[in-house]
């Protein structure tokens, strides 16, 4: 048989022969890959082996019955497993949960990193602002925005915060009366309102020109697609989520979130240019949220970029309104379920305030009884159920054991605020636990978590519950409705599964 036949076979022994080898490269890359995990999952088995807890499945973890309520698998552990407990996602991939005070106490204590894992998920959508930052970087950030939060930037924003309520309790009298009504939706865009009048100096309504209902939806989709991501091993890699309709969809509400942030700097930036104002924001005596980030100079000189100018801004604008608006709606239920302490707070304020009125800043700390109430509802429905850390050293916790370094470790708020051993009987709302002199550990109660990375906004939101609060109660007598009892469900801030719905009756 002549060369020229048998040439082509040539190349095609050559192609099958490139197949093979890549095959055979494929199967040692598996196989090199199988070993890492298996190494880490030994490694990870080692380090937790001082903490007992619950069998979990090689491959899918604790993940199975952490899918039917996470609030109430966290309870179970804080029962059983006291200080902490480990709880596996999947096979190669656990969290070290705690919800003990000396525990929280060590770790709020250091320095160590938000964890990687689940916060970097977040990062389309809120960006790297103080959320997210770790290390300088954070620290010049937290440090630049701190005077944005002193007393007196925050006491005009009590006018403007009891401005917003109003609205919403204006249009809550038209519903008022015998039929129940669901109330995080409207508190949400009231906080809304508020932190856009605070906090970006923005004229008109929210609640009335219906322009950020996409936003307040986008919000509530990316809540729940982000949550929904944590439990998915295979959605981690960023490039295959993208491809995924899931990842589509987070985009696609991270996009409209972003417009509405982008549009409320835009604005903000053409008012004062228009008015000649950039250059001497600093010497205004009251500065606004957003004054501070379009003047701000880090250490070596240089503007904040536009990326870290909305991711300062997105993030706050989350902060400021979702966490709020869930504080608001789970004090109110809570007093809706309890008509004694209700009836109490209100001859309070009534006694202070009359109809309100003339709500001022000077009458925040003169409502003791109201801020009991207050506190004890944040303990039993914490806005953020719960925060994380990547340990960057080793720990030893003052029972003796210890962690090394490269542990996630999950601080579950919920589970320390319904932790037996430090609040007896837990469930019972009881507002006397905070009492003026009453006794608790100094990381009992962490709403706004705790240490040097604390909750920068917790003054405005404190003042903000207590006006919603005030106002809400010189004019409406609440009621729960029994046949639509709220299951909380942590879905970044702590939510209900089927809503919160009230009866509210117009006081004579």
């Amino acid at each position: 048989m002549s060369a020229s036949v048998l040439s082509p076979i040539r190349p095609l022994a050559s192609v099958s022969g490139l197949l093979q080898v890549a095959s055979l490269l494929s199967l040692v890359l598996l196989l090199i890959k199988a070993a890492q995990l298996y190494l880490h999952r030994q490694w990870l088995l080692k380090a937790l082996q001082q903490f007992p807890c619950p069998p979990s499945h090689w491959l899918f973890g604790h993940s199975k019955e952490f899918q039917k309520n996470e609030l109430q698998q966290i309870l179970k552990r804080v029962e059983k497993f006291p200080n902490a407990c480990p709880r596996w996602l999947w096979g190669t991939s656990a969290q070290f949960v705690v919800y003990d005070p000396d525990y929280m106490k060590v770790i709020l204590g250091r320095s160590d990193p938000k964890a990687k894992g689940s916060y970097n998920l977040a990062a389309p959508w809120i960006g790297y602002g103080l959320l997210l930052l770790n290390g300088q970087p954070w620290f010049q950030h937290r440090r630049m925005l701190t005077p944005a939060f002193h007393y007196d930037i925050l006491k005009p924003y009590v006018g403007l915060v009891a401005d917003s309520v109003r609205v919403m309790l204006d249009k809550w009298q038209q519903l008022s009366g015998p039929n129940p009504f669901e109330i995080f939706e409207p508190i949400s865009y009231m906080t809304l309102d508020s932190i856009m009048k605070c906090a970006f100096s923005h004229q008109g309504s929210v609640q009335t020109d219906g322009n950020s209902k996409s936003y307040i939806q986008a919000i509530d989709d990316i809540k729940n697609l982000f949550v929904a991501r944590l439990r998915n091993a295979f959605h981690q890699n960023d490039i295959i989520y993208r491809l995924t309709p899931e990842g589509r969809k987070f985009h696609q509400a991270c996009q409209v979130a972003h417009e509405h942030t982008d549009g409320v700097i835009r604005q903000r930036k053409a008012h004062l240019q228009k008015e000649g104002e950039l250059e001497k924001i600093s010497k205004k005596r009251h500065l606004d949220f957003l004054d501070i980030l379009l003047r701000a100079r880090m250490e070596n000189g240089d503007s904040l970029s536009d990326a870290d100018v909305r991711a300062e801004v997105d993030t706050f604008m989350f902060e400021g309104h979702d966490t709020t608006a869930s504080g608001i709606s789970w004090i109110l239920y809570a007093l809706a379920t309890h008509p004694e302490h209700q009836q109490r707070c209100r001859e309070e304020l009534q006694g202070l305030l009359g109809d309100g009125a003339s709500l001022s800043w000077g009458h925040l700390d003169q409502m003791p009884y109201t801020t009991m109430c207050i506190k004890e509802a944040l303990r039993i429905y914490p806005p953020v159920p719960g925060i994380s850390r990547e340990l960057s050293k080793p720990v030893t916790f003052p029972d003796g054991r210890s962690l090394p370094e490269g542990i996630f470790v999950a601080l579950s708020i919920y589970g320390l605020h319904h932790n037996p051993n430090v609040w007896p009987n837990p469930e019972v709302f009881d507002p006397s636990r905070f009492a003026p002199g009453a006794a608790r550990h100094s990381h009992a109660f962490l709403p706004f978590s705790g240490g040097s990375r604390n909750c920068i906004g917790k003054q405005f939101a404190m003042n903000e519950m207590k006006v919603a609060v005030a106002l809400t109660l010189l004019r409406f007598e609440l009621a729960p409705d029994p046949s639509r009892v709220p299951v909380p469900n942590a879905k970044v801030v702590l939510r209900s599964q089927n809503g919160i719905h009230l009866r509210l009756t117009k006081l004579q």
